[in-house]
């Protein structure tokens, strides 16, 4: 089955793909977003939730969003002309890392795609790249919470703990004004809630040509997270402004 179609079932329920509740996700914008008529990017966008959000709460702001899955670009085209604020964001259907733009934004968010960047720094230099004098970056990245077994780091990566998460950011030259790291039920919220919604799309289409993977995904995506990594995952997200140009 498509990964891409597996994330998109698998957030059904939760479009914020990380694990952070309604109130976090309000907070953390009111605090990355400077002013209602800011321009604001999205690298990894997805289904642009933050997005949509953000322009539902500002309506002088304008938003932009690049994601390389044309399924989710699709999806958030949808909702926004649905809420009616389609008119005041434009989608890139390409890589984020290559990513141009011809003006900077206020503020530049990325959360839960470092992935795409090769890292927490390398994403970090890539939002510095279209940031605008004054502006704000919201990244949103694992950390170690307790201590990884082998097979947790070689299943979601390398990271490091908070506290030295925090000091490679603020080496690489950013300054911290805000910060959420998420509690232990909005980890297993979005857990339960990625594995369910992906496990109820396959019970209630079992005639799917993909309800058997996406039932198994689902499973060997819950073991993961009980046997493996749940008890030393974190997740944190950070407003950062620059403290060097």
């Amino acid at each position: 089955m498509n990964r891409d179609r597996i994330s998109r079932l698998a957030h059904a329920d939760h479009p914020i793909a990380s694990p952070l509740d309604d109130d976090a996700v309000r907070l953390l914008l009111d605090q990355v977003i400077p002013r209602e008529d800011a321009r604001v990017l999205d690298l990894g966008c997805g289904s642009a939730e933050w997005l949509l959000r953000a322009l539902q709460a500002n309506p002088r702001l304008h938003a932009e969003g690049v994601d390389l899955s044309e399924a989710s670009l699709a999806e958030a085209r949808d909702r926004a002309r649905a809420l009616g604020v389609a008119d005041r964001l434009t989608l890139h259907h390409e890589d984020a890392a290559a990513f141009t733009a011809a003006q900077p934004f206020d503020a530049v968010l990325s959360s839960g795609a470092t992935h795409a960047f090769g890292g927490l720094l390398p994403t970090l230099a890539a939002a510095r790249k279209h940031l605008a004098p004054g502006g704000r970056v919201l990244i949103g990245d694992g950390f170690w919470e307790g201590e990884p077994s082998p097979e947790a780091v070689a299943m979601l990566g390398d990271f490091a703990d908070l506290a030295t998460t925090v000091d490679r950011v603020v080496a690489d030259g950013w300054t911290p004004v805000h910060g959420h790291v998420s509690t232990r039920r909005e980890l297993d919220h979005y857990e339960w809630s990625w594995t369910g919604s992906l496990a109820s799309w396959a019970l209630d289409h079992p005639a799917d040509p993909d309800s058997a993977d996406a039932l198994a995904a689902s499973t060997t995506h819950r073991d993961e997270w009980l046997k493996v990594y749940r008890d030393c995952f974190g997740f944190v997200c950070l407003v950062l402004r620059p403290t060097s140009a």
